[in-house]
């Protein structure tokens, strides 16, 4: 099994994860409410936890591995993409479950056209901050798992809250 595939086996199980929790919001009172509740003020929302998994996704397989690709839902980078400033408006996790779907399903056609020989090769548009194609794998699998872990602390907090 390659490099990629293995990281791939990583990101499926990295997404069930993710699934789940919107599962787990689905199953409760206002899951709107839900997705837009913040632990504190500045802080950010469930909603933008996870969707900003599926950006960042579409941000990989476009602009900063295949910049030739053209880029969807580009109305949304500025709201969602590292270094935002969470708005109050949380998607729905219709809208989260769409884009984590087709994010993911564009970044592999994505990383298809790359082979373990490319692994240590930097990406242009990743020059600058000495990023090889080894270490965009490495941080895809740990971003998804960081903000469902943040997405999860947040639900459970959400739920101490309601008590």
């Amino acid at each position: 099994m390659s490099t990629i595939q293995v990281m791939t086996k990583s990101f499926e199980f990295n997404r069930a994860r993710t699934l789940a929790t919107l599962d787990e919001i689905d199953k409760l009172p206002g899951p709107q409410a839900v997705l837009a509740w913040r632990p504190n003020l500045g802080r950010a929302h469930i909603g933008w936890q996870i969707l900003h998994i599926g950006i960042t996704e579409e941000i990989f397989a476009t602009e900063r591995l295949a910049p030739q690709k053209p880029a969807k839902w580009t109305e949304l980078w500025p709201r969602f993409r590292g270094g935002s400033t969470p708005d109050d408006d949380a998607p729905s996790t219709a809208t989260i479950r769409q884009i984590l779907s087709e994010s993911r399903k564009r970044l592999l056609e994505t990383l298809a056209t790359y082979s373990d020989e490319r692994l240590g090769e930097i990406p242009p548009p990743l020059a600058e901050r000495k990023l090889t194609f080894l270490d965009v794998l490495h941080i895809l699998s740990w971003h998804e798992s960081h903000h469902q872990g943040q997405a999860h602390a947040t639900l459970n907090a959400y739920r101490a809250s309601q008590k």
